[in-house]
C-alpha cells in the first residue's frame, strides 16, 4: 500500500517520463553515462563500428531473437522502458479511467510537447501530438484552402496514403495534382530540384516532398527543394515519416512550412504515435482535420481535438525521447547507416544480386532495397523468412521492385551476416 500511494503521488506530480524519476533514468541513465565515458574521444563515425558500445543499447530492446526483424521501416519495436511505461500507465488508467486519464495523465501533454519541440529544435507552440504521419500530413492536405485549378506537385513514389489524399482533393474539388516521375537512386541534388522546379506553374501552391522515400530509402534534398519553392512563392509540406528520429536535423533547418511524422519508426516510440509541425505563421491558415471550436485560430492545439485518446502512449513517447537523447541523434544516424552499408556492400559482390539504393551518405541511411535475379520481390521475401527467419517486406510499387531491408540500433552485425549468407545461397539457387 505504501508503494501504491507513492506511485499515485508521483503520477499526480507528473513523474513519469517527464521527471527525474522517469523509467529511463531509473533503468538506464547511469549505465549509459558510464558507458559513454569509456569513449570520451570517439566521434559518431568511429563509434558506429564499435560493437561493444552498441551491445549495451541492443540489450535494452526486448526483441524476439527467434526472427531477424529487418522491417523497421514499417514500425520499430520500442526499448523495454517505453513498453513498460505504456503498460504501467494503461493499468493505472483502467483502474479509474475518467480520473486518472483526464485529471492526471492528460496533464502530461504539455511537458511532452516541450520535449518534442526540444528534439525538433522548434517552438513548442508549433507542435501537435497525434497518432501517425498519415494523420499529421492529412491534416495539412485537407486543411489547406485550395480551389479548383490550384496545383499541388508531388511524385509517383510518395507514400500511398498521401497520394490518395491528394487524389481525393482532386476528385472532390478540382485541385490539380501533378506527380513527377523519378528513377531512383539518383546521386545528383540538382537533377531532383530542377525536375520539381520545371513543373512549377503560376497556379502551383504547394510541393509535397517525401524526405526519405519509403520504398527504397532515397533521401531527397529537402532544404534545396524548400528554398527553391520559396523563391517561387510556393509552400512546402514534408513527409518526415522515415527521417525523424533517424537523421540528425532540426525541422526549422529544412526550410519547410509543414512537417508530419510517425514516432513509432526510428524514434522507437509506442505504436500509434505521431507529430505534426506547422510554422507558427501558417497555423491560422490550416483547418483542423477534426472539428474544433476555433478552427481558424492560431493555437496549434486545435489539431489535437481527437476525442478520447491513449494517454499512456504519450508517457511512452517521453521515455522514447529520453532513450534517443541518451544515445545522441548523430551517433544513432551513423550507426544505422553503417549497418545498412555493412550488409549492402557485401551483397553487391554476390552474382545475381542487385542493390536498388545509393550507398553514398547524402542519399541513404537505413532503408535499402535488394533483389535477386530470377525472383520476384514476393518470392525473395518468402525465401528469406521461411528458410532463414529474416523478416523483410516485398516492394512492388511503380518502378521499384525489390525487398526492403531496414536495420535499427538493436540490430546485430551477426544478424546481417545471416542476411548476406542467405542472399548468397538464394542467388546461387536462383
Amino acid at each position: 500500500m505504501k508503494n501504491r500511494r507513492s506511485f499515485l503521488k508521483q503520477a499526480g506530480l507528473l513523474a513519469g517520463a517527464f521527471s527525474v524519476d522517469s523509467l529511463f533514468n531509473k533503468a538506464h541513465a547511469a549505465d549509459f553515462r558510464q558507458h559513454h565515458q569509456q569513449y570520451p574521444d570517439a566521434d559518431p563515425y568511429s563509434l558506429a563500428e564499435n560493437e561493444d558500445y552498441w551491445s549495451v543499447i541492443q540489450q535494452a530492446y526486448p526483441v524476439n531473437r527467434n526472427i531477424i526483424n529487418l522491417n523497421n521501416g514499417g514500425v520499430s519495436p520500442s526499448p523495454g522502458v517505453v513498453a513498460e511505461a505504456v503498460e504501467k500507465y494503461n493499468t493505472l488508467s483502467n483502474e479509474g479511467p475518467s480520473y486518472f486519464m483526464w485529471r492526471i495523465l492528460d496533464q502530461g501533454r504539455e511537458p511532452l510537447r516541450n520535449k518534442l519541440a526540444s528534439l525538433a529544435g522548434c517552438d513548442p507552440e508549433e507542435i501537435a501530438i497525434n497518432r501517425n504521419a498519415t494523420e499529421a500530413l492529412n491534416t495539412v492536405v485537407f486543411g489547406l484552402d485550395l480551389k479548383a485549378g490550384d496545383e499541388v506537385i508531388g511524385t509517383k513514389l510518395d507514400y500511398p496514403n498521401m497520394i490518395n489524399a491528394w487524389n481525393q482533393r482532386s476528385q472532390r474539388e478540382g485541385v490539380v495534382y501533378t506527380q513527377l516521375d523519378f528513377n531512383f537512386p539518383i546521386e545528383n541534388d540538382e537533377e531532383i530540384v530542377s525536375t520539381f522546379e520545371k513543373a512549377i506553374t503560376a497556379k502551383t501552391k504547394l510541393l509535397h516532398i517525401t524526405h526519405v522515400i519509403n520504398w527504397m530509402g532515397q533521401i531527397l534534398p529537402v532544404r534545396k527543394l524548400c528554398d527553391m519553392a520559396r523563391r517561387h512563392g510556393v509552400k512546402t509540406l514534408v513527409d518526415g515519416a522515415h527521417s525523424f528520429g533517424l537523421l540528425d536535423f532540426k525541422i526549422p533547418d529544412l526550410g519547410c512550412d509543414y512537417f508530419g511524422t510517425s514516432l513509432h519508426k526510428f524514434l522507437s516510440a509506442p505504436i500509434g504515435s505521431g507529430m505534426l509541425w506547422i510554422r507558427k505563421d501558417n497555423i491560422e491558415g490550416i483547418w483542423p482535420l477534426v472539428c474544433n471550436d476555433k478552427p481558424r485560430g492560431g493555437d496549434i492545439r486545435k489539431f489535437e481535438t481527437l476525442g478520447t485518446r491513449s494517454f499512456p502512449i504519450e508517457q511512452g513517447i517521453g521515455e522514447a525521447i529520453n532513450f534517443h537523447e541518451a544515445i545522441g541523434s548523430k551517433r544513432k544516424e551513423e550507426r544505422i547507416r553503417y549497418l545498412k552499408n555493412y550488409w549492402a556492400t557485401q551483397a553487391l559482390d554476390i552474382k545475381g544480386v542487385k542493390i536498388h539504393t545509393s550507398l553514398r551518405d547524402p542519399y541513404s541511411c537505413a532503408i535499402c532495397g535488394v533483389s535477386v535475379e530470377g525472383l520476384t520481390p514476393a518470392d525473395l521475401e518468402i525465401k528469406l523468412f521461411n528458410d532463414h527467419k529474416i523478416h523483410t517486406v516485398p516492394i512492388s510499387w511503380h518502378n521499384v521492385n525489390c525487398v526492403r531491408v531496414t536495420p535499427h540500433v538493436y540490430t546485430r552485425k551477426q544478424d546481417l551476416d545471416v542476411l548476406v549468407k542467405a542472399l548468397d545461397k538464394i542467388a546461387r539457387k536462383a
